[in-house]
């Protein structure tokens, strides 16, 4: 299991209350901490869900590493450790965290950040959106790229589209077909 862990993009999602009155001080601290995770190796991005009244009364901060070593690094730093401890005194308790790895990322919503869905529900909607993207790179830019070996190729072809993948195209279809991947979770 860590092999594979290994091997994968890796996804922390990390959630907690502020104190009322520190959400200000807070936002500051948040722009120092993600401004300093920047700078570890294998760092892809940092999002943040900021609290919805209603919603979620949690902030959710999403950091993205090329791989679990990196996101360890990070994780175990003594940066993360010096800039938690600034923190203590604006948050009601300690955050908690989550990991998320590979293909399980692509499918957390803001308005659910810390479900994923069924795996063979993911599985399924991974195989259709590969099997539509592929076809249709394949048929735009094989022509193009003829003159190349065919390894090249599949090369470039498949960089787009894990770029499309995680960029663009999952997080559109994870937020279309968010009610058949999350239908238990909104039966409350």
């Amino acid at each position: 299991m860590e092999m594979e862990q290994e091997d994968q993009f890796v996804t922390v999602i990390i959630s907690q209350i502020v104190k009322p009155g520190c959400e200000s001080a807070y936002e500051a601290w948040l722009r120092d901490i993600t401004n300093v995770s920047k700078t570890y190796i294998g760092h892809l991005g940092t999002n943040v869900i900021r609290p919805q009244p209603g919603v979620r009364p949690e902030y959710v901060i999403i950091f993205r590493f090329d791989g679990y070593e990196n996101l360890k690094l990070w994780m175990t730093s003594r940066d993360r450790e010096y800039w938690l401890t600034q923190a203590q005194h604006l948050v009601q308790s300690d955050p908690h965290v989550q990991q998320i790895n590979g293909l399980a990322a692509w499918f957390s919503l803001p308005n659910q950040p810390l479900k994923t869905p069924p795996r063979y529900k993911t599985a399924l909607l991974t195989w259709a959106v590969v099997y539509v993207l592929i076809n249709l790179l394949n048929t735009l830019l094989t022509p193009m790229l003829r003159n190349l070996p065919p390894m090249i190729i599949s090369l470039i072809i498949s960089a787009i589209m894990v770029g499309l993948l995680t960029y663009i195209v999952m997080p559109w279809v994870s937020r279309l077909f968010s009610s058949w991947l999350y239908a238990k979770s909104r039966r409350v």
